[in-house]
């Protein structure tokens, strides 16, 4: 779960009503979502201009510049020694992203399957493995937010190290999960020519496996360990008599 996709075209996106749906929609992970509830054909009329798309449709140009603006999520961390303070870091920032992240990418795979079906390059199956990510994702979330973070808000070390334990573990089967899309996505590598829908639905794997990464990282490398016992030393060896 170390390995980082390059996300360098994101990351230096900058939200503006002249810009093309399409694009918006390829660079924003989550837009997609809003432009689908706006109606607003961000695939094939995807060339047409935010402002232009929202008067064509009557729509608060502002209202909706709002809207996919709070989808750029800033990742500035809060004191990582407060355990209480990052916890509701990793719950605003992370856990409630994940829930927003994964319908909508579902929705893409399936339409992507489906309409590509006959291009070499269709991720078969990406759509199922994304359901199956969901469903073992919102049990381990469950289980973090309704036990595991209340114990560890409580300070309850002994209670909380079995359970410690099984959230690394969940966190391993779900990294695996995730190389799994990746590998079936080609490293969320559009191929030429690929539709607005294709590169988007690639460009939210992509961010993803990016906020998955650093939230499984912030929990197994920052909070677990300031609740862990330390590392057991083992005895030392009798001297065989070599030392004197």
């Amino acid at each position: 779960m170390n390995a980082r996709l390059q996300t360098t075209e994101s990351e230096a996106f900058v939200l503006s009503a002249e810009q093309a749906i399409g694009q918006i929609a390829v660079q924003l992970p989550g837009a997609t979502a809003v432009f689908r509830r706006l109606k607003l054909d961000f695939c094939c009329g995807g060339q047409i201009r935010l402002a232009q798309a929202a008067a064509d449709k009557g729509l608060d140009l502002q209202a909706v510049l709002t809207e996919l603006g709070a989808l750029q999520r800033s990742d500035s961390l809060v004191d990582q020694t407060d355990p209480t303070l990052l916890i509701d870091h990793i719950l605003a920032r992370y856990h409630e992203v994940h829930r927003e992240q994964l319908p909508e990418l579902i929705r893409m795979a399936r339409r992507v399957e489906a309409v590509h079906r006959d291009h070499p390059q269709v991720p078969a199956g990406l759509a199922e493995l994304l359901e199956h990510a969901e469903q073992e994702l919102l049990v381990h979330l469950f289980k973090e937010e309704n036990v595991l973070f209340p114990l560890l808000k409580a300070g309850d070390n002994p209670v909380a190290q079995e359970h410690l334990d099984v959230s690394r573990a969940e966190h391993t089967r779900l990294g695996a999960l995730l190389e799994h899309m990746l590998a079936l996505s080609h490293d969320a590598t559009p191929p030429e020519g690929a539709c607005n829908t294709w590169r988007a639905l690639y460009a939210g794997l992509a961010q993803m496996h990016a906020d998955l990464s650093d939230n499984i990282q912030l929990e197994d490398d920052i909070l677990f360990r300031q609740f862990e016992a330390p590392a057991v030393v083992k005895a030392k060896s009798p001297c065989c008599g070599c030392c004197g």
